[in-house]
């Protein structure tokens, strides 16, 4: 039995939670595909997983599907990747009433949605998240968008999907360092707005390593409606959405760094290590609190410490993160667990601080 919620803003969309395909055809025929075409865009890894499979599946209920596929990783997030789908979709002569589907991990939500926004100004899209960290987080909320140079999701729109349907079986095949990624920004949901569900997450941290089905629908659900939540609230992150990005202003400096060589997921832990660590230092957190969540995140194959790290470079790489506002960085404190604030005094010697707490030197710590 599936399981579904409704997000109501800024358009209704569902956000569908189950074990399989078998209902996809059902929940896009609620869509009206019957006379429209669809594409599948995919990277090269997961294509070769699904996409054939679900191309076949989807084919009676629709007029067309075609498959557009791009070298999979963080590298093929650019605007030339955007431009080989427009022309693959134009080559196509797929018009406004015809939809794209996102089937992958983040990097293809995110140029999905970003092309869906912008092709013939808009037109609709679906999610079809298949890693963890894209079930609880980069499929929910319309957030799209690719990197220009250096700079991650530099270039986006806010832009609804139609549906999003969590498939829950496809996580068998992710490997470790994606599932571990995954819940960085599960953790993350705990820490900033439900202090009894990130309690609960490091109580069954067992079952979650060991992916029981029971456990992740409960947590993949869980996260999901604290994320419809707080978007709801504020669709375009004009003010509480920013607090989603705790650990995302010095993870992204250190992604960036680093030139994607550790994925989002262990650069956000590091984030959230570090401002936690700030929250301590400011008072907001006691010792106590910070070592344990700094500590939690290690049951979850999640890094605490990096090495290779000029600190430098990391903190003039977050002077030019995108939520910069009036030349201030505005970051995310906890005040407690379970309760996070958005501030904009954060300064350049607290988090140089933060950064030596997780750059690993060689020396051990007093």
């Amino acid at each position: 039995m599936a399981k579904r919620m409704t997000v109501t803003a800024p358009k209704d969309y569902e956000i569908v939670i189950t074990n399989d395909f078998q209902g996809l055809v059902e929940e896009l025929e609620a869509l009206s595909v019957k006379s429209r075409r669809l594409c599948i865009m995919t990277d090269s890894q997961v294509g070769k997983l699904y996409a054939d499979s679900l191309a076949e599946k989807l084919k009676p209920h629709c007029r067309e599907v075609l498959i557009f596929t791009f070298p999979a990783g963080e590298s093929s997030k650019h605007l030339g990747t955007v431009q080989d789908a427009y022309r693959f979709l134009i080559g196509h002569k797929l018009d406004r009433k015809d939809m794209l589907i996102a089937l992958g991990g983040g990097v293809t939500g995110d140029l999905t949605g970003y092309t869906a926004a912008t092709y013939l100004r808009g037109i609709d899209f679906v999610q079809i998240p298949t890693t963890l960290l894209a079930q609880v987080d980069s499929s929910i909320g319309g957030k799209t968008g690719v990197d220009f140079d250096q700079y991650k999701n530099m270039v986006g729109a806010f832009y609804m999907p139609r549906l999003v349907y969590i498939n829950l079986s496809v996580l068998k095949t992710l490997d470790e360092r994606q599932y571990a990624c995954g819940m960085a920004e599960i953790l993350k949901h705990g820490l900033i707005r439900n202090a009894s569900y990130y309690e609960w997450l490091i109580g069954h941290f067992a079952e979650i390593n060991e992916r029981d089905e029971e456990i992740l629908e409960e947590m993949i659900y869980e996260s999901c409606l604290i994320k419809k939540k707080v978007v709801e609230k504020d669709p375009t992150e004009q003010g509480e959405r920013a607090l989603l990005n705790f650990g995302h202003t010095i993870g992204h400096a250190l992604e960036n760094y680093k030139n994607f060589t550790m994925l989002h997921g262990e650069c956000v832990a590091l984030g959230c290590v570090a401002a936690a660590y700030i929250s301590w230092k400011r008072e907001l957190l006691s010792m106590e609190e910070y070592y344990e969540i700094r500590d939690m995140f290690v049951p979850f194959s999640l890094p605490i410490t990096a090495d290779q790290v000029d600190i430098e470079e990391v903190l003039r790489l977050s002077r030019s993160d995108k939520k910069m506002e009036h030349g201030k960085i505005k970051f995310i404190l906890l005040k407690k667990i379970g309760r996070a604030v958005i501030d904009n005094t954060v300064t350049e010697e607290e988090m140089r601080a933060a950064l030596q707490e997780i750059v690993f030197d060689g020396k051990e710590r007093e």
